[in-house]
């Protein structure tokens, strides 16, 4: 497998580095945070996930949240989910998904809140 480095600031005291598995879910949850239209000049980027925290947990919006969720992952080439579970939670949405490197050398179980409180999706 190829090694994967970047840079990260947030949370980071002087270590700024992230390289592979690390990196790849920093970048999901920079994905997960930014809304669909936030970003100016960019309207096809960002999610629309933020727009299901209130709404019932009906199976179409549970289909349409897991759609949501794959073409975010999708545009990661370096990885792809094997399954994905959608909670309701008290301020927000619990999803818990497991990704797959494309290469097939590690798999892990991610567990990501979009918290309406706290304006974030964060890993729990």
């Amino acid at each position: 497998m190829a090694t994967f480095i970047g840079f990260n600031t947030i949370d980071q005291n002087k270590r700024y580095v992230l390289t592979d598995f690390a990196l790849i879910k920093r970048d999901l949850l920079n994905a997960f945070n930014i809304r669909q239209g936030e970003m100016p000049g960019r309207p096809e980027v960002g999610t629309t996930l933020w727009n299901f925290i209130f709404e019932p947990q009906t199976p179409e919006n549970t289909t349409r949240i897991k759609q949501e969720l794959q073409r975010i992952v999708d545009l990661d080439p370096r990885i792809g989910i094997s399954s994905v579970n959608v909670y309701s939670a008290e301020n927000g949405i619990l999803l818990e998904l497991e990704v797959d490197t494309i290469k097939g050398v590690g798999a892990e179980t991610l567990i990501v809140q979009f918290d309406q409180n706290l304006q974030s999706a964060n890993y729990v």
